[in-house]
């Protein structure tokens, strides 16, 4: 298990009955999480004290019920980073906390490198991954096809303090931007991607985790310089295993480039009962 356990704004304090409690700064949220499926012994008044509650509904999706007044959107950082919070009509808030455990590995391997780096970050969401590599000194292409999460992606850069880094935001179809850049015979040293269990593209394409993403990691591979730094696959896809992705990269990126693997659970440390909550898995290729 690898648990983001370097976090001063942000805490999972508590969790149970299907819910979760934590502090992004000072405003605390309680919000569903399907992975906890243990009671909550005692409702305490730190539960009943959450600044926001997100409910689901029965007829699916859900709505946030607000018992103090919070800003619309603030700010939380870590270790140097900024990131925009915002609680979303579909329980998230733009942020993804345990993925901080990726983001300190790749900037030490960028730092690392002694080298320009160029980082393809796919599925890019709000750009927490794109930050960090900028931060570190890397070249960064982000594509995403949701245009309102582009500009998200956009505003943590500024946010964070590097609106003059080469970071180039791409709102599009993640599939054929990457079959346009194998065309184009552009190159990344590094190659992030955190794809969907289930999509459709605009022209009703389909994509199906477990069918499309071996062939997806060897059309990526096609735009890999000869000499790449590390592939990172995050998922979150309920009943995918660590060890479908080390598999995975093992016969596509170890068979062609050697290296290292490295796979396993993701999470975040519970303040309450010193447990960890797993939050999906990761899959490491490193040269």
């Amino acid at each position: 298990m690898f648990a983001a356990q370097d976090w001063k704004d942000y805490e999972l304090i508590d969790t149970g009955g299907g819910e979760k409690l934590e502090r992004w700064g000072s405003i605390v949220l309680r919000r569903p999480d399907p992975q906890i499926i243990w009671p909550l012994p005692k409702e305490t008044g730190v539960w009943r004290g959450a600044d926001a509650h997100y409910h689901r509904s029965s007829s699916g999706g859900g709505s946030w019920e607000y018992r103090k007044d919070i800003p619309e959107r603030w700010t939380i950082s870590y270790r140097g980073l900024s990131f925009h919070i915002k609680p979303t009509s579909f329980k998230h808030t733009g942020l993804f906390p345990e993925q901080a455990i990726n983001w300190s590995w790749m900037m030490d391997k960028i730092r690392s490198a002694g080298r320009p780096i160029r980082v393809l970050n796919l599925f890019a969401y709000t750009g927490g991954a794109s930050v960090a590599c900028a931060s570190a000194g890397a070249e960064v292409c982000h594509v995403d096809a949701s245009k309102g999460v582009v500009q998200w992606a956009k505003e943590n850069l500024q946010l964070s303090g590097l609106g003059d880094r080469p970071v180039r935001f791409i709102t599009d179809d993640v599939f054929k931007f990457v079959q346009r850049e194998q065309r184009r015979g552009s190159k990344y040293d590094a190659i992030i991607m955190d794809p969907p269990s289930y999509g459709r593209g605009p022209n009703g394409e389909t994509w199906k985790l477990e069918t499309n993403l071996y062939p997806f990691v060897e059309t990526c591979m096609s735009i890999l310089t000869d000499k790449p730094l590390f592939f990172l696959i995050n998922s979150y896809t309920t009943g995918i295993s660590a060890t479908v992705l080390h598999n995975v990269l093992a016969l596509s990126l170890g068979r062609t480039h050697g290296g290292t693997i490295t796979c396993g659970e993701i999470g975040l440390p519970i303040t309450a009962s010193k447990l960890t909550l797993p939050c999906g898995i990761l899959g490491r290729w490193e040269a």
